[in-house]
């Protein structure tokens, strides 16, 4: 005969917290319903004023495989944690784009994976592909009500794929943290937030995609890569516009900065990169390496392979500039209204700059400034190519192209018209090749030097067409053939 054993309510109690603790699980609040995703029968109530942390990290914790927010206001004060280790395959999806105000500190949302190997499959552990492939976030906005508060954070996962969401006023809208590999992020808007768009931060990260988004009004950069180990980064199709607080230190639409980490193989296509001028030391492009590698016992720059082609940059002090970079290729791009600089390349090696227009359009004269120099500067560089680019009507520069201290450069079929002082200056340079270029000033008041050197050996300048008259010293090298405007036939 069995016997029937009575516990005390207090030990059952305790038993049922000790195992929520164990598992890691939130108590259901009141009249939640077991195993539902839906956060509406886990008690959230979107009216925007209750607290709705608890029932949503409950839907989470449920494990269904998807978690639905229905429209509404949701108010949280605590992280929703996503880790898919104890949630398994797990995603976030709205229905009638719901919103989600972050009260608390840290993002509203947070993945957590296991993932500590490359995208190479035989890196993979089992328990990845079983149970945490693919979180997806989909169709919500976070609003941040916290000065700290954080849209969205990333870390050990495989495959992250955010579409169609919205983060504003928070911190930092997009947030990828210490590994993470192979993550889409895809026709987002990322506005208004006081601290970076879409952050790459101290991050080791291989194959990512960034496509088709609007990334705006961030204060401290649109699309920021810093520090760690970040390869395959893809920016295409998106719109990134004036991310840079005037009175934050300066930044950039796109930054990678290799500084304290490298950070390589970067494709930037296809995109509108556009302001703000009012922002000291901003940059649409800028693309930073450490300033020495030691290579056995070398310094080598070796942070870049960036392509930048196809893009629509204009309205900020320097459109592109590369620091300590190598290997990036520039082409194909609308460059204007630049106050400082269109390119500034420093300390870099192995640039090539193809066909591009540099112009300084009669459209957008009204709304510059007197002081905007639209100008080119390569400053240091060594092992470059500069070809088929047309630059016209620098203003407030010395010259509209200028190379300083630079050695083995090949400046061929540019285009250079109308700049004020200087068409092209050549300061110390060395070992370079400047041929068949038109460099001409038609103004009728023109009183511009077409090409001028100013020290510098063993250079090749010839076959250029000079359309006014030029100072080449002697002791520059080979000079022949060009023809600078003096000679009637």
């Amino acid at each position: 005969m069995s016997r029937l054993i009575v516990l005390p309510l207090a030990v059952l109690a305790l038993g049922v917290l000790g195992t929520l603790a164990l598992t890691g699980h939130t108590q259901p609040p009141p009249g939640a319903k077991a195993a539902s995703g839906n956060i509406r029968e886990q008690g959230a109530k979107g009216d925007g004023t209750t607290d709705d942390t608890q029932a949503i990290q409950h839907a989470v914790d449920a494990a269904t495989g998807l978690v639905q927010l229905p429209p509404g206001t949701y108010r949280i004060t605590k992280t929703i944690v996503i880790d898919l280790a104890k949630t398994g395959f797990t995603g976030v999806r709205g229905e009638g784009v719901p919103r989600v105000v972050m009260a608390g500190e840290g993002p509203a949302f947070k993945f957590i994976g296991t993932h500590a190997g490359s995208a190479d499959p035989k890196t993979f552990k089992d328990p990845v592909w079983a149970r945490e492939r693919m979180p997806i976030i989909e169709s919500l906005e976070i609003v941040g009500e916290h000065e700290n508060a954080d849209g969205i954070e990333a870390t050990g996962t495989m495959q992250l794929t955010i579409t169609r969401v919205l983060v504003r006023k928070c911190r930092h809208g997009i947030h990828l943290t210490t590994r993470n590999r192979n993550v889409l992020i895809a026709d987002c808007h990322i506005y208004e937030n006081r601290g970076v768009g879409i952050f790459l931060n101290a991050l080791n990260l291989h194959q990512i995609n960034v496509t088709g988004c609007h990334v705006s009004y961030c204060d401290d950069g649109g699309i920021v890569c810093k520090a760690g180990e970040v390869r395959n980064l893809q920016i295409t199709g998106c719109d990134i516009e004036s991310n840079q607080g005037e009175k934050r230190p300066p930044t950039a639409n796109i930054l990678v900065d290799s500084t304290d980490g490298s950070n390589a193989e970067v494709a930037i296509t296809g995109n509108t990169i556009q302001h703000n001028h009012k922002a000291p030391g901003g940059a649409n492009i800028r693309i930073k390496g450490p300033s020495a590698r030691k290579i056995k016992d070398t310094a080598e720059m070796r942070d870049g392979h960036v392509t930048i082609s196809g893009n629509i940059i204009s309205d900020v002090m320097v459109n592109i500039h590369l620091e300590h970079a190598r290997g990036v290729v520039i082409t194909g791009n609308t460059c204007w209204t630049a106050y400082e600089w269109n390119l500034l390349a420093e300390h870099s090696t192995a640039i090539t700059v193809g066909p591009n227009n540099f112009d300084r359009n009669p459209r957008y004269a009204a709304e510059e400034k007197p002081g905007t120099t639209n100008a080119i500067l390569f400053r240091d560089c060594q092992d470059c190519t500069l070809s088929g680019f047309t630059l016209s009507r620098t203003r407030a520069a010395g010259a509209g192209l200028t190379l300083e201290r630079c050695s083995r450069l090949n400046v061929t079929g540019a285009t250079i018209l109308d700049c004020d002082g200087v068409g092209m200056l050549l300061t110390d340079v060395t070992n370079s090749r400047v041929s068949d270029c038109l460099i001409r000033d038609d103004r009728p008041d023109a009183s511009s030097v077409s090409l001028r050197t100013r020290g510098g050996s063993d250079n090749m300048i010839v076959d250029n067409y000079l359309g006014r008259p030029h100072d080449i010293l002697k002791g520059v090298g080979l000079v022949e053939r060009n023809y600078d405007g003096r000679v009637k036939p």
